[in-house]
């Protein structure tokens, strides 16, 4: 009797596909979601893309797959990824409505952390099924976005009877499903951008005021700092504040202030602002002393000038 030989795992692109997938708007999100689910065994059918910038997004993340209008990527796929910019997803939807472009039973993904299912719902009183699954990454529009995913939370909101489907996707993605209720997706993406968005902005402000006290290397300087106040920030909350505002320290923040309004004037009223919230939560936590807090806040309301408006 012959010995079988064993059968080595099929290739994902050699697996039947279970949906063909479409993406509209070829931005930094949607080749990237596609490309994921193709190694998950669906296959992706079509795209629609504009600029050169999309148009060379869509041939690096999902080549071979045709470029065409928004109307053919519904007319072609089973699950159509909606990928474009928040203000634009409602005239989306409704302008592929009014041409009769959504089919029912087409599975309708819209990837914006501000809107939930309803905005899906012209969609929906034609029939598609709608979901709401918006991934809490940052995207660069290269293949690293791919490799990010895994693990990746997803904002997802979906009716009760696609609650399992939405899972599914998020899972076939590589991420983590994490529901959000239709009226707190607003506050969800808030939550979202002043961690994230914001961030990169304080960053790379950062990286220029170093840059101009002469350090050569700013990002080796801030890359461990940041990635620990990062780790413990997520560890511990509020008890993870240090510096000068959680200390307390006044005259520290003065000359703070006097010398961004030397170099980096622009920066100030940032800077400000979050020294403010910095000292009232260290305040509320008992981390600020308050004999402290008076100096040091008087600082903040005059601008950073300390007692008696002298500039240190």
């Amino acid at each position: 009797m012959n010995a079988t030989a064993p059968q080595e795992p099929l290739d994902p692109r050699d697996r039947p596909a279970r949906l063909t997938v479409g993406v509209v708007g070829a931005g930094r999100v949607g080749p990237a979601l596609a490309a994921s689910l193709q190694l998950a065994g669906h296959r992706p059918v079509a795209v629609s893309a504009v600029s050169e910038a999309s148009v060379r997004r869509a041939a690096v993340l999902l080549p071979d797959v045709p470029i065409v209008p928004p109307a053919e990527v519904l007319a072609r796929a089973e699950l159509v990824l909606l990928t474009v910019p928040d203000d634009a997803l409602t005239g989306l939807v409704e302008g592929l409505v009014d041409t009769g472009a959504v089919r029912p039973g087409q599975l309708l993904v819209h990837t914006s952390g501000r809107f939930g299912v309803q905005v899906l719902a012209p969609a929906t009183r034609a029939g598609a099924l709608p979901l709401a699954l918006h991934p809490a990454m940052t995207f660069t529009g290269t293949s690293v976005d791919v490799q990010r995913l895994a693990g990746c939370s997803f904002g997802v909101t979906a009716p009760v009877e696609l609650r399992l489907a939405a899972e599914a996707l998020v899972i076939e993605m590589g991420g983590e499903p994490e529901w959000v209720d239709e009226q707190s997706r607003p506050l969800y993406h808030a939550a979202l951008s002043l961690g994230a968005n914001h961030l990169v902005t304080l960053v790379a402000q950062a990286m220029e005021l170093l840059r101009t006290a002469g350090v050569a290397a700013p990002d080796r300087m801030l890359g461990p700092l940041l990635g620990a106040a990062l780790d413990n920030a997520l560890r511990s909350g509020d008890a993870a504040l240090t510096g000068p505002v959680a200390r307390g320290d006044a005259g520290t923040v003065a000359v703070h202030v006097a010398e961004l309004r030397k170099h980096a004037p622009a920066t100030v009223a940032g800077y400000l602002a979050m020294a403010r919230t910095t000292a009232d939560r260290a305040l509320a936590h008992g981390l600020l002393k308050p004999e402290l807090a008076e100096d040091l806040l008087g600082v903040l309301a005059d601008g950073g000038q300390p007692a008696g408006g002298e500039r240190p």
